[in-house]
């Protein structure tokens, strides 16, 4: 990683400082002295600190805001299907409960026209059974004749 190069500081630290109170502040800094090379590059890097400190935390604020957006996505994008699911479900509810209704007066009607076949069949029988009675009848009714005819002829 490239870094920035900093100042090359130039003079001497003066002997009149006690190493025991020497302090880095600017007001006893030395313009062109070493000392103000420190306190420069102290501050430099305080604020190169502060401004990658600023730039990550923006960073972070924007990845979160990145991953809420796509988990927001993902959420719609499943709960779309979710909800289509849902909806086909009530659907196929609706024609089952249509289905079984048209079921119910299918089958009525099925017992209807079964009850209406039955009575025809049941007519039928009666037809043809009445018209065995009439040929029965018709058949006494020439076998009295003809016993009548008999019995005048004679």
């Amino acid at each position: 990683m490239y870094s920035p190069q900093l100042p090359l500081a130039r003079g001497h630290v003066p002997s009149s400082y006690p190493s025991s109170s020497f302090s880095f502040d600017a007001q006893h800094a030395d313009p062109g002295g070493l000392e103000a090379a420190l306190l420069q590059i102290m501050h430099d890097h305080h604020h190169t600190s502060l401004k990658l400190r600023d730039q990550a935390e923006r960073a972070k604020k924007g990845a979160i805001q990145n991953a809420v957006r796509v988990s927001d996505l993902l959420v719609d994008a499943v709960n779309s299907g979710v909800q289509e699911s849902f909806i086909n479900e009530k659907r196929i509810e609706h024609e089952i409960r249509a289905l079984a209704v048209t079921i119910a007066r299918f089958m009525k009607q099925t017992n209807q026209w079964l009850t209406a076949t039955h009575a025809i069949n049941t007519a039928v029988k009666e037809i043809g059974d009445f018209e065995n009675w009439m040929k029965t009848m018709e058949f006494d009714c020439k076998s009295i004749t003809a016993a009548i005819q008999n019995i005048h002829q004679a």
